[in-house]
C-alpha cells in the first residue's frame, strides 16, 4: 500500500499542478472574459448613449421646427390681428414675432448642419421666409402710416401668394426626413440596449464564479440600468416636450384658421368699401361739375326774368318750369354730394332734443294724420356739432321712409338718448361720447339681404317712381362725414329702428359757420351801388354768370380766373369791398388765399361760394366767413352778399387772426 501510495503521489500533484494550473488557465480565462464583458459593456453603453444622443437631437430639430412653424403662424396672426383693427401697436408686435422666428430658423440651421439634406432644406425655409417676411412688413408698413385700405391690399396680396404651401412643404419634408432618422436611431438604440442587457447577464453568472467579477459586473450593471433609467427619463421628458409643443401647434393652427375665417370676412368688407370708395369719388365728381354747370343755368335763368316784362306770360312760365327743374336737380345733387360725403358741411353747436321738437310741425304735414308721431327725449340731452340743414333733412328722409314702410298708417317714435359706447361696439365709431337719435317705426321691417344692400346708392325696395334710392345713402355720407356711426335694427313683421350715433360736443371748437344759402334769401338786401366785388372763379362759365348776377345786382365787378391772379390785383391798391371765392380750385382753394389776404386787408368782407368741399379739411377752415351753396338763386347771392359786408369788423379780424 505504501509503495502504491508513493507511486500515486506524483501522479497526484500532477493532477494537482495541472489543475492548478487549469484553474489559473480558468481563472485568467474567466478574468479575461470579464475583462472582455466588461469592457463591450463598455462599448456597448458608450454607443446606446451615442444613439440616444442623437434621438434627442432628432426630436431637438423637429421641436425647433414645430416652434417655427408656430410662431410664424403666431406672427401672421398677429398682423391679420392689425390690419383688421388697425392698431399700430399690434402692427409693431408683428415685428418682434417675425424676427423671433427668424432667430428660431437660424438656431435649425445650427442643429441641421451635420445632414446636407436638411442643410438645404433650411437654406431653402430661410429663402421662403424671407420672402413671405417682405410681403408682411409691406402690410405692416402700410398700417403704420395710416393707409388702412392699403394694409388690407397688401395682406390680401400677400395671402394669393404660394408662401405658406412652400413653408409648410419644407416643414413637412424635414419633419418626415427627421423622424424617419429617429425611426432608424431608435432601432439602433433598442439592439444596443438589447445587447447591453445580454451581456449583464452573462457577466451576472460569471459573478458567481468570481467575487470580484460579479462585484465589478454588479456595479457596472447597476451603473448600466442607472443610465438607461436616466435615458428613458430623458426620452420621456422629450415626448413630454413633443406633445406640449404639438399640442400649442394645434392650437395655433386653430387660431391661424379662425384668423384666415377673420381675414376672409376683412377681404369681402374691404371689397365692398372700395366699392362704395369707387362709386362715391365717381359721384362727387359728377355733383361737382353738375353743381357748376347748375349755377350757370340757375343765374342765367334769374337774370333772364329780370330782364322779362312783369308780365312775362308764356315766356316767364317757361322760365318758372325750368327753375323748377333746375331746383330739383340741385336738391339730387346735394343728395348725391351727402352719400359721397363730399357735401360741405358747416356745423354749429345744438340741443339734438330741441331740433327734433321744433320739427314736430313739420313732421305732422309731411307724414299726415294717420301717422302717429311720438318724441321721447333725454333730460338734459348733450350738445352736438353737425350742420343743422343736414341733420333735418336726414331725420325727415328716416320719418318719409317709416311712413312709407307702414304704408301710411302706424306709430313712429323718435328718441334722443346720451349714450358712452366701447370700441368696436357700434360699426367704426370711436369709444367715446356719443348722441343717439333713434326712429322708429312699427312697419314691415327688413330681410337680412336687403339689410346687408341698404345704404348701396340707387337701392330701393319701394316701387318705379317712388323713390331714387339715395336716402339712406345719403344720410350715411352725412353721419359718417360728422364724425359718427349708423345702426340699423330691423325684424320681418316687426319694424324697424335706426339710430343715428353724433360724437358729444363739450367745448366751442371755434366760431359756430351759419349757412349762407336759400335760409338767408329773405334777408334784407344792402344797396349795392358804388361796391366793388371781386369774383375768384376756375371755371369760366360759373365766374361769367356770377359776374353778370352781381353786375346786375349793383355791383362794380371785378374778375379772376385763379387765385394768383386775386392776389396781384390786390397787390396793385385796387380798392375791393368784397371777395366772392370758389372753395376748390387748382393750386390754391379759396381759403387758403383768403388767409394770405386777411392780415394785409381786414376790412374786405369774404363770401364763399361752394358745391364741393371735399378737398377743404373742415368747415374752420372758413374762419367764420359766410358761405353760399352752388347753385343760388340771385335773391340768395344777394342775401349773402349782404350778410358778408354787413358782418362787424372785429368779426372780420378775428377771422384774420385765426
Amino acid at each position: 500500500m505504501a509503495v502504491e501510495d508513493f507511486d500515486n503521489a506524483p501522479d497526484e500533484g500532477e493532477r494537482s499542478g495541472w489543475q492548478r494550473r487549469l484553474g489559473w488557465i480558468a481563472a485568467s480565462s474567466v478574468l479575461l472574459l470579464v475583462v472582455a464583458l466588461i469592457g463591450m459593456i463598455a462599448f456597448s453603453s458608450k454607443q446606446r448613449d451615442s444613439a440616444l444622443a442623437w434621438q434627442r437631437h432628432s426630436y431637438e430639430v423637429m421641436i425647433a421646427v414645430r416652434s417655427i412653424e408656430g410662431q410664424m403662424a403666431l406672427a401672421e396672426a398677429t398682423i391679420g390681428r392689425a390690419v383688421i383693427s388697425s392698431e399700430k401697436k399690434t402692427a409693431r408686435s408683428f415685428y418682434d414675432e417675425w424676427r423671433r422666428a427668424g432667430g428660431m430658423i437660424v438656431t435649425l440651421q445650427r442643429l441641421t448642419r451635420d445632414s446636407p439634406r436638411q442643410t438645404a432644406l433650411v437654406h431653402d425655409l430661410r429663402t421662403v421666409f424671407d420672402e413671405r417676411g417682405a410681403a408682411l412688413n409691406r402690410a405692416a408698413l402700410y398700417l403704420n402710416y395710416g393707409q388702412n385700405v392699403n394694409a388690407l391690399s397688401s395682406l390680401h396680396a400677400a395671402g394669393l401668394e404660394n408662401h405658406v404651401a412652400r413653408i409648410r412643404a419644407i416643414f413637412r419634408e424635414m419633419v418626415a426626413n427627421e423622424q424617419a432618422t429617429l425611426a432608424a436611431r431608435s432601432g439602433q438604440a433598442q439592439g444596443l440596449v438589447e445587447q447591453a442587457n445580454a451581456l449583464t447577464a452573462t457577466l451576472a453568472v460569471l459573478g458567481l464564479l468570481v467575487v470580484f467579477g460579479a462585484i465589478g459586473l454588479g456595479w457596472t450593471t447597476i451603473e448600466a440600468r442607472s443610465q438607461r433609467r436616466r435615458a428613458r427619463a430623458r426620452a420621456e421628458t422629450l415626448e413630454g416636450a413633443v406633445a406640449a409643443r404639438t399640442a400649442e401647434l394645434l392650437e395655433a393652427n386653430d387660431l391661424l384658421r379662425t384668423e384666415a375665417a377673420e381675414r376672409a370676412h376683412a377681404e369681402a368688407q374691404l371689397r365692398q368699401i372700395q366699392k362704395m370708395e369707387a362709386v362715391g369719388q365717381l359721384t362727387g365728381g359728377i355733383a361737382h361739375d353738375f353743381n357748376n354747370m347748375l349755377a350757370v343755368v340757375v343765374g342765367g335763368l334769374e337774370l333772364a326774368r329780370r330782364k322779362l316784362p312783369a308780365e312775362g306770360g308764356e315766356a316767364g312760365r317757361h322760365l318758372d318750369n325750368a327753375m323748377e327743374g333746375a331746383n330739383r336737380a340741385a336738391a339730387l345733387t346735394r343728395r348725391l354730394l351727402g352719400f359721397a360725403r363730399a357735401e360741405a358741411l358747416l356745423p354749429q353747436g345744438m340741443c339734438p332734443d330741441a331740433l327734433v321738437r321744433g320739427m314736430s310741425d313739420l313732421m305732422d304735414r309731411t307724414l299726415g294724420e294717420r301717422i302717429r308721431v311720438q318724441i321721447e327725449s333725454q333730460p338734459q340731452s348733450w350738445q352736438i356739432w353737425v350742420d343743422r340743414h343736414q341733420l333735418e333733412n336726414a331725420i325727415l328722409n328716416l320719418a318719409v321712409n317709416a311712413r312709407d314702410a307702414m304704408e301710411n298708417e302706424g306709430v313712429l317714435t323718435i328718441r334722443t338718448a346720451n349714450v358712452s359706447i366701447g370700441a368696436g361696439t357700434v360699426g367704426e365709431a370711436l369709444p367715446g361720447d356719443y348722441v343717439r337719435i333713434d326712429v322708429s317705426d312699427t312697419g314691415e321691417g327688413m330681410s337680412a339681404a336687403v339689410l346687408e344692400r341698404v345704404f348701396e346708392p340707387f337701392f330701393t325696395t319701394k316701387p318705379v317712381g317712388k323713390g331714387t334710392g339715395l336716402g339712406l345713402s345719403q344720410i350715411f355720407g352725412f353721419v359718417r362725414q360728422s364724425g359718427g356711426e349708423i345702426a340699423i335694427a330691423s325684424v320681418e313683421g316687426q319694424g324697424t329702428t335706426v339710430s343715428l350715433f353724433l360724437p358729444r360736443h363739450i367745448a366751442e371748437i371755434g366760431a359756430d359757420v351759419a349757412p349762407a344759402g336759400d335760409d338767408q334769401a329773405g334777408a334784407v338786401p344792402t344797396a349795392a351801388a358804388g361796391r366793388i366785388a371781386l369774383i375768384v372763379e376756375d371755371d369760366l362759365r360759373v365766374l361769367a354768370a356770377t359776374a353778370g348776377a352781381m353786375a346786375e345786382l349793383g355791383y362794380i365787378v371785378h374778375t379772376a380766373e385763379a387765385p394768383d391772379a386775386a392776389l396781384a390785383l390786390l397787390a396793385t391798391g385796387e380798392k375791393i369791398d368784397l371777395i366772392v371765392t370758389d372753395v376748390v380750385m387748382p393750386g390754391m382753394t379759396g381759403p387758403q388765399m383768403v388767409a394770405r389776404i386777411a392780415p394785409g386787408h381786414p376790412e374786405i368782407a369774404i363770401l364763399f361760394v361752394t358745391g364741393y368741399a371735399a378737398e377743404v379739411e373742415d368747415a374752420q377752415a372758413f374762419r367764420g366767413h359766410a358761405v353760399l351753396r352752388k347753385p343760388f338763386t340771385l335773391a340768395a347771392l344777394e342775401a349773402a352778399a349782404h350778410a358778408a359786408l354787413s358782418a362787424p369788423p372785429r368779426a372780420r379780424e378775428a377771422a384774420a387772426a385765426a
